[in-house]
């Protein structure tokens, strides 16, 4: 026996066929929504495997240099903020030297490497909460969004109702399963914007952990010579200026 294939008459395709400005306008905007979460979600995801490999080369490769300039060179990558870290704590370091004589009195070495890589730090953290915000938003008004939706096609399907004079299970279900869509929706966007918010928020403060620990070591090693670290990972050197000195400023 042959089966009969009924076309459903509230689906979304007859949403879309059927509805007005204001329930296409909601559609639309939705869908937006919905690709610009998953657009962010995707760069960011990447920007950060590119950055904690960043991490992870600065780590290892930059204090086994023989010189800071050798050590910048290793770091690559134009957009490479441990490279922006290091070339700032370097520059700090000259600009003091240079104007010691002004300076000194004014202000310390350390409190002047410490404020430049400061400055620099807190753009590269600033850069990789970008596009975070607009998931929080997404996953906090995308319901909110498909639920007028559901509420304006509700509002409709009732007028209707009235204007066809009954209000038989029939008449009542299908208009109100076609304005549920739009909820539907609203979640099916939310929902990944939720969990991508978390899950990159979550690597971005790894990353961020590094870049200020990396921060912090260049500082100690501009002033004392000295890497921070305990047991295997300590790295010690007379102060840059001091000859020899692994990692020589100049």
């Amino acid at each position: 026996m042959a089966e009969t294939v009924v076309d459903n008459p509230y689906g979304l395709g007859a949403l879309i066929a059927q509805g007005d400005i204001v329930a296409r306008s909601t559609l639309v905007i939705l869908l937006i929504m919905s690709l610009l979460t998953w657009f962010i979600m995707i760069t960011k995801f990447f920007d950060q495997g590119r950055l904690r490999r960043m991490a992870t080369s600065a780590e290892k490769e930059f204090w086994l240099s023989t010189s800071l300039p050798d050590a910048i060179s290793k770091l690559k990558g134009d957009s490479n903020p441990f490279r922006a870290l290091a070339e700032t704590g370097r520059q700090a370091y000259e600009h003091h030297e240079a104007n010691k004589a002004r300076l000194s009195g004014a202000i310390e070495v350390s409190e002047w490497i410490s404020e430049s890589l400061s400055r620099t730090a807190d753009i590269v953290i600033s850069r990789l909460q970008s596009g975070l915000p607009v998931l929080a938003s997404v996953g906090a008004t995308a319901p909110f969004i498909g639920l007028f939706g559901t509420v304006w096609g509700i509002y409709h399907a009732l007028i209707a109702i009235s204007l066809a004079g009954q209000a038989s299970i029939d008449k009542v279900a299908g208009p109100v399963g076609e304005a549920l869509i739009m909820t539907a929706i609203g979640l099916f966007v939310a929902v990944p914007a939720v969990l991508g918010y978390n899950v990159l928020l979550k690597r971005n403060k790894g990353v961020q952990e590094r870049v200020s620990h990396f921060a912090h070591e260049l500082q100690a090693y501009l002033i004392s010579g000295a890497k921070l670290g305990l047991g295997r990972d300590r790295v010690t050197a007379p102060p840059i200026g001091v000859k020899p000195a692994p990692m020589q400023a100049k």
